[in-house]
């Protein structure tokens, strides 16, 4: 009967049209009503607790240095790179993306901001090389996924306050992940680009290829600069992201010189304003979060899925299979903070990792940014690039199958995550 009042509000809410914050707090004062233990105190109390983290500080920081990276001109340095690296093979355009997607991803965080940046630098340059721009688009987004993945990840952030996991431990196992994923994605274009007849364009020479990594080494700094730190414990994840935007801004304006001071309130307004969104959704899903452990809503879920309990491969399966569908109708953040609280009790009793299906969990939501009706990555490409909806969606499905592939190689073959994340730990 709880399950059902929390789900059916939940829904019930969103479906009326409330933004998935208020359907939270809805759902939230949905159990209080219920177990008969309403107090707008407590409602307000954990509000103010949901914003009030330490930990969380880390996603304004990574929303700014991704704002900063676009506008000061480190992602076209990437681009550049990328180009200069692996323009000249077949299909090079599509491997200069994937490049960038992944490169990209190790420095912001941001699915929408990396797919936004690289949309509008690469797919007209795909287009007028002659490649579909449906295609090109599809490609794009499917390599801004990647973001939520690779370290530094908002996604892995919300998903370690939500389900009370280590952040460090959860952004060392993303990367060899992240990386499947992107050979995956060059796979995927090596199979759907091989029938265009488009002629490469020439290679760079070694001087050319030495000046693109020259421009662009202070932006390729950052990820080693990042990933190091979290390994030898520098810093924190919350540090890591303040070095992250205190660096890109000192390379945007003093290195590179392409963020004048007079864009900085601009930059600012654009990260306060997601910022904003976040925590906001951060601050209700405590409401429901608190209400989902008094009413002990975990035990009622394992119990559901008892039968399956004694399977772990096979339990995996099943919870991945119901992320997709909600990923499907449902945005990242909403989809961690809603189901993590319920879901990390469960696979840890049934003798699961949990950083390993922290993982799992990320790569499914993420994957459901690209996925219609609601795909967030999917929409920003869409108005990016004027490219009809429909066309992208169809285009972008060799693209969704190669990553839904990765994911479900990753929960038949657990050491690919375990292990290596085993030693970037240590």
């Amino acid at each position: 009967m709880v399950l059902t009042i929390f789900l059916g509000s939940l829904l019930g809410g969103m479906a009326i049209g409330l933004p998935i914050a208020f359907a939270l707090l809805l759902s939230g004062v949905a159990l209080m009503y219920h177990m008969d233990m309403f107090d707008a105190q407590i409602v307000a109390q954990n509000l103010i607790n949901g914003a009030d983290s330490f930990t969380l500080l880390a996603v304004p920081f990574f929303l700014l240095a991704g704002e900063v990276m676009n506008v000061g001109g480190l992602s076209r340095r990437i681009v550049n790179v990328a180009l200069a690296l692996v323009g000249h093979v077949r299909g090079g355009l599509g491997f200069v993306a994937i490049m960038a997607s992944c490169i990209l991803a190790s420095l912001s965080g941001s699915a929408v901001a990396d797919a936004a940046a690289l949309a509008v630098l690469l797919v007209p340059m795909m287009v007028r090389a002659g490649h579909d721009q449906a295609r090109s688009s599809a490609l794009i987004a499917a390599g801004g996924i990647i973001a939520p993945i690779i370290p530094p990840s908002i996604g892995f952030i919300l998903l370690g306050v939500a389900g009370n996991l280590s952040i460090s431990k959860l952004f060392l196992a993303g990367i060899v992940p992240g990386i499947l994923i992107g050979l995956a994605l060059c796979a995927a274009w090596w199979w759907v680009s091989r029938r265009e007849n488009i002629e490469p364009t020439p290679r760079k020479s070694r001087a050319e290829v030495l000046a693109a990594l020259r421009e662009g080494f202070w932006a390729l700094l950052l990820p080693g600069i990042i990933v190091g730190g979290l390994k030898f414990g520098i810093f924190t994840p919350t540090e890591a992201a303040v070095v992250a935007a205190v660096y890109s801004l000192f390379v945007a304006m003093v290195v590179y010189r392409e963020l004048k001071p007079s864009q900085l309130f601009h930059v600012f307004t654009q990260s306060a304003q997601t910022t904003g969104v976040v925590m906001f959704l951060v601050a209700a899903s405590l409401v429901s979060a608190w209400m989902i452990t008094v009413a002990d809503l975990p035990s009622q879920m394992a119990s559901l899925l008892s039968p399956l309990m004694g399977n772990p491969t096979l339990l995996l399966l099943v919870i991945m299979l119901i992320i997709v569908a909600v990923g499907t109708a449902m945005d990242m953040a909403p989809t961690i903070l809603i189901l993590a609280p319920v879901l990390i009790p469960v696979v840890t009793q049934a003798g699961i990792d949990p950083i390993y299906f922290g993982v799992l969990f990320v790569i499914n939501t993420a994957i459901g940014l690209i996925t219609p009706p609601v795909g967030t990555v999917l929409n920003v490409v869409c108005g990016s690039t004027r490219t009809s909806m429909g066309a992208l969606v169809k285009a972008i499905m060799p693209f969704l199958f190669a990553e839904l592939a990765v994911l479900f190689l990753l929960v038949l073959f657990p050491s690919l995550v375990t292990v290596p994340a085993a030693w970037f730990s240590h």
